[in-house]
């Protein structure tokens, strides 16, 4: 599996409604509310061999009161 960093931007007034829809759908291995241009961080493992924009596209941004994300693929820990 590999761990893939999501920063969300969320509408005005819905971050709590973004958050708890995230953790209801159990994705999230880490969910942070952050300070900055984005509203939250959501890190997630993707197995390998899967769509990693189609994971994104159904199960985090088609969750309402997203209106921009940011993914962040990693590549090795150090």
């Amino acid at each position: 599996m590999r761990p893939v960093f999501v920063q969300l931007r969320c509408k005005p007034g819905k971050t709590y409604e973004v958050a708890d829809a995230l953790y209801e759908r159990e994705i999230a291995s880490e969910l942070y509310s952050t300070s900055g241009d984005y509203d939250l961080l959501l890190k997630v493992y993707i197995d390998e061999g899967v769509d990693v924009g189609k994971f994104i596209n159904d199960n985090v941004a088609s969750v309402p009161g997203i209106e921009r994300s940011l993914t962040t693929l990693t590549f090795k820990a150090f």
